[in-house]
């Protein structure tokens, strides 16, 4: 068993990355304490994908995944149907996960993550006013008042962070002059086929749906994406709007979204920040959207906050918190490997926002013309994402192995 001093340590924000974050350094033998502004944790949205890296981590920090999702094979198509590239994994990925990608709902993702936390770590209703911290710790002064004292902060609060803007001060969020509908439903009509992740687009709109499993129940999510000024309001309902955009995609597509009660409908305006060069400082780090806030094209934004949270605790796990420097070295290891991963999805992720919605009209044609006649597209996206995940799979085992070692099992 360890013999290192347990550390105190506090995450700010409940979601997917503080409750990995709170998981994973938990494990590591460290006391942790969760603060969320909110009366509870709130999902923010509703529909959601995950690749095997995070399901993976998931599981190794103690959370209930089976049954998580449907897992499916992801195409990329034209909006008649025509396969442009598929994603393509190893077979020996595929039979442990079941396919590439999981396509669940938040909620129950929520959930599970919750059921997990270690008894009396959640505190609710815990709104953060400032940080400071010197070598010897980290004091969180509350809206009551309090202050908590602590060896380790995470920043796990979003892309509105205040953590980040502690450490390193305001930056302008990006607009990408984007904004997506999404939804989901259980009266999926004949031509929906299970086990299938489809993104297909026409000259404007990214019209996709994805088969999911959500408490026992299967289904499908959708979502359509278009051009929309991020600093306009928009007016009238969302599933109208919907129903719109999915016009002449190739079915299953318009049936979803038709059956979808307005109820189970959100909308996103797509906004992000230009990534980071440096998370951590002293005994601080950041983790998820406070690091490396993510477009929803890359559909790797919540499974990235994921891993993070894996990885910083794996990191911790051996390491004695009142040691100034043998914090601010644990920080920096952390997120040197992450840094260049997650900011690789977030570019990708806009480029590609860019390529398919505000290409000159006039260019629009040889676009399409270049990922219908060429292997750009099944490079970029059937290739290099598979690559990706790979490494981070791989990555994980590295992790675990050290952590074992430092837990003596």
């Amino acid at each position: 068993m360890p013999t290192t001093p347990r550390g105190r340590v506090a995450v700010i924000g409940c979601g997917p990355a503080g409750m990995a974050a709170t998981l994973s350094i938990a494990q590591g033998g460290h006391d942790v304490m969760l603060l969320e502004r909110y009366p509870q944790a709130r999902p923010a949205g509703n529909i959601l994908n995950l690749w095997p890296p995070p399901i993976k981590a998931l599981g190794l920090m103690g959370v209930d995944t089976a049954d998580l999702g449907a897992p499916c094979e992801s195409q990329f198509r034209r909006a008649d149907g025509r396969v442009r590239a598929r994603v393509r994994l190893p077979q020996n990925v595929i039979d442990d996960f079941g396919g590439g990608f999981i396509g669940m709902l938040r909620p129950q993702l929520y959930r599970r993550l919750q059921s997990a936390l270690p008894d009396g770590a959640l505190r609710v209703n815990a709104r953060v006013e400032s940080v400071e911290q010197d070598e010897s710790a980290v004091r969180i002064t509350m809206a009551d008042g309090e202050v908590h004292e602590v060896d380790v902060l995470v920043g796990a609060d979003g892309i509105d962070s205040l953590v980040r803007r502690t450490l390193w001060g305001d930056s302008p969020k990006r607009e990408h002059d984007l904004h997506i509908f999404g939804g989901f439903t259980f009266d999926a009509p004949v031509s929906a086929q299970e086990g299938l992740c489809v993104v297909s687009h026409n000259r404007t709109i990214q019209g996709s749906w994805t088969s999911i499993l959500h408490e026992g129940r299967r289904g499908y999510q959708w979502w359509v994406l278009g051009a929309h000024d991020g600093t306009a309001e928009i007016t009238g309902d969302w599933k109208t709007e919907a129903v719109r955009m999915g016009a002449g995609f190739a079915a299953p597509l318009p049936e979803l979204i038709a059956a979808t009660a307005p109820s189970d409908v959100q909308r996103w305006v797509i906004r992000d920040r230009l990534p980071l060069t440096q998370w951590s400082s002293g005994r601080v780090t950041l983790v998820g959207d406070a690091a490396h806030p993510t477009s929803p094209y890359a559909a790797y934004g919540a499974g990235m906050a994921i891993e993070d949270g894996y990885f910083l605790g794996r990191r911790l796990a051996g390491v004695d918190l009142r040691d100034y420097q043998a914090v601010r070295m644990a920080l920096q290891d952390f997120e040197e490997p992450r840094r260049g991963h997650t900011a690789f999805q977030s570019t990708l992720a806009y480029r590609l926002g860019q390529a398919f919605h505000h290409a000159p009209a006039a260019l629009r044609p040889v676009r399409d013309l270049v990922f219908d006649r060429t292997p750009l597209l099944q490079k970029v996206i059937g290739e290099k994402a598979p690559s990706e995940i790979l490494e981070q799979l791989a990555a994980i085992d590295i992790a675990e192995a050290r952590f074992r070692h430092e837990l003596g099992a």
